[in-house]
């Protein structure tokens, strides 16, 4: 179960429009997730810093999770995690 210090950090980070709009991009992608610079290509041809610096914010809330593939970055949405925040808010309501 969440705790609300994991949900508060969760839910800061995808309070930003950037920051939500790759989130849901990864979501969509499944688990083979997208290389960052698909992700960039995908949100207007953003720089690669400004890519880096919203995956980076993503990762350290624990909502995606990076591997390396040759010479690319594969980012891909951390499921149980965004189930496990979209539970703690619907933990009291439906009991």
């Amino acid at each position: 179960m969440m705790q609300e210090q994991q949900a508060v950090e969760g839910f800061g980070a995808i309070s930003q429009e950037t920051r939500l709009r790759i989130v849901r991009m990864l979501v969509v992608a499944g688990a083979d997730g997208m290389a960052a610079g698909a992700i960039g290509e995908q949100l207007g041809g953003a720089a690669s810093s400004r890519v880096s610096f919203h995956l980076g914010h993503l990762e350290k809330a624990g909502l995606v999770q990076s591997r390396r593939e040759g010479r690319s970055i594969i980012y891909s949405a951390k499921f149980s995690v965004l189930s496990d925040l979209v539970a703690f808010l619907m933990h009291d309501c439906c009991q």
